[in-house]
């Protein structure tokens, strides 16, 4: 049994004389289908396996689905800066950019559908005093929130990010590591859409900081932000998938998909906040989702300003 998922549970099955041959079986958690397309899930794991890019997918079942086992580690928030691996990650997430969605993808930004559908079914009271005595104390009225989402929908969609086939939910513990292959795999592609560019980048950034044990001081900084944007941009631009090295790639590039990957950070907060809100509600995992949608919404607030007011020319 796996015990890293917030969202799912996850057991593995395997036969004693080859415990290396493993199935992964995942079953639904409760109402996650008021957060999750299944049937989108279910093309988009096989679209990407299609382009090498994600686990066989064996089997589907009315609350769950069956796939390919990925040997190696998850990421954690010592690793995701290896510079051994991190260089992997932006590879990786610029070739799944450059794949190909097929006809019945819908061709606008998910995040903003998302946020919306979200919206519009998070809990308004919890029948738990305690849980709505916090409740009240932690988030602030839904009015607030249609207001910071209305606000952040016009300025985010004037920059005008590239859209294209984002996994959007790449926390650490989603990204596998071989090192014997030295090779990374991204897994479950739950929330796998259209959707702006910058996001998919801006969120993985935000993961820095863990989810268990939240700390927005892990974010990573300028510095290291411009290392990984500039080997994603060597790939992203490149006919080649081997892309080590591409002159293509002008710091003007750099600088521009900086300040966009920053501001849609902000996006990333604000939708697994509404997210969480979703889950305190319904989800019988022993986590804080509460607590998590605090957190998220506070970094929001305290990085909204600084995120809005980037642009190339004051770098």
């Amino acid at each position: 049994v796996f015990t890293d998922g917030i969202t799912n549970k996850l057991v593995g099955c395997f036969h004693e004389d080859s415990p290396e041959d493993v199935v992964l079986v995942r079953v639904y958690g409760h109402k996650t289908d008021l957060l999750i397309d299944r049937n989108a899930e279910t093309r988009n794991i096989q679209l990407l396996h299609a382009a090498g890019y994600a686990p066989r997918l064996y089997a589907t079942f009315k609350n769950g689905l069956a796939y390919e086992y990925v040997p190696g580690v998850i990421l954690n928030t010592t690793s995701c800066r290896d510079p051994e691996i991190y260089p992997l990650v932006a590879r990786m997430m610029a070739l799944m950019h450059k794949v190909q969605s097929s006809n019945d993808v819908p061709k606008e930004p998910s995040v903003w559908l998302k946020i919306q559908q979200f919206l519009d079914i998070i809990p308004q009271r919890f029948d738990n005093p305690k849980k709505q005595a916090r409740f009240v104390e932690l988030i602030p009225p839904k009015s607030k929130l249609e207001e910071e989402y209305a606000m952040m929908k016009k300025e985010l969609s004037s920059l005008g990010s590239p859209l294209v086939f984002c996994h959007n939910d790449l926390l650490l513990a989603n990204v596998i590591y071989n090192s014997q292959k030295r090779t990374v795999t991204f897994i479950d592609y739950e929330y796998s859409n259209i959707n702006y560019q910058a996001f998919d980048i801006g969120n993985h950034f935000a993961e820095f900081a863990g989810v268990s044990e939240v700390d927005y001081s892990a974010y990573p900084s300028p510095e290291f932000q411009r290392q990984w944007l500039r080997v994603y941009l060597e790939t992203y631009h490149s006919e080649s998938s081997e892309a080590k090295d591409c002159n293509s790639v002008s710091e003007q590039d750099i600088d521009r998909l900086y300040v966009h990957v920053n501001k849609f950070a902000l996006a990333s907060h604000y939708l697994w906040a509404v997210w969480a809100l979703i889950q305190a509600e319904h989800s019988t995992i022993d986590f804080d989702f509460l607590g998590y949608a605090d957190i998220r919404l506070k970094e929001y607030f305290a990085k909204k300003d600084q995120m809005l007011s980037l642009t190339v020319d004051n770098l």
